[in-house]
């Protein structure tokens, strides 16, 4: 009798835990709820089936560029995001296929959560079945955040496609796992300079 009521309680705290954690935002420091429910965009960079090929680590840096720049080496098919302590968060990226890569200096202009997703004349045009807008969503091939280079069609934005991660796929813009653009999209801010090397 004893056992029965406390496996009950510990499932009405299981419960009501979960509800909890569906009513606010997970914080950005925090991998987890009460060290149990995963945070809402854990599908990317963890075990299972959405993981990244390519796990984001810490690394050595000693380049020219200031903490805060992000900088993207389309030839080696990662993203490093520079930091104040001699270090740069590194990403593994997918990024344009042949035909679709570029080089330049952009800056962030405007981040989106969950954006909707407009497919350029240019894309319609050589793929004419896309969809004209498709919605926010887990679907919506931007995936959960998505970081806008400048005045040009180009991204940095997230993928329903996580195998795509260090592949050369895209016509152009570089994707992330959803778990690794969220991280990104939390540690820059608009105005940030963006390099990438072909």
């Amino acid at each position: 009798m004893r056992l029965k009521r406390c496996a009950a309680l510990a499932a009405v705290a299981l419960v009501a835990g979960a509800m909890l954690a569906g009513s606010g935002p997970a914080k950005a420091e925090s991998s987890s709820f009460f060290g149990i429910f995963p945070r809402p965009y854990d599908f990317g960079n963890g075990p299972g089936k959405g993981a990244s090929p390519v796990r984001r680590q810490v690394v050595r840096y000693d380049g020219k560029y200031r903490p805060g720049t992000v900088i993207v080496n389309t030839s080696e098919r990662r993203l490093y995001l520079v930091q104040d302590n001699g270090t740069a968060l590194k990403y593994g990226i997918g990024v344009g296929r042949d035909g679709f890569r570029w080089s330049g200096v952009k800056t962030i202009t405007r981040k989106a959560e969950w954006p909707g997703w407009t497919p350029p004349p240019q894309m319609l045009k050589r793929r004419p079945d896309l969809p004209r807008y498709m919605p926010g969503g887990i679907d919506n091939p931007l995936g959960a955040r998505a970081l806008y280079l400048g005045s040009s069609l180009y991204r940095i934005h997230g993928s329903n496609e996580p195998e795509t991660i260090g592949q050369a796929v895209s016509s152009g813009c570089f994707r992330m796992t959803n778990d690794d653009v969220t991280d990104l999209f939390e540690r820059v801010k608009v105005g940030t300079t963006v390099i990438v090397m072909n």
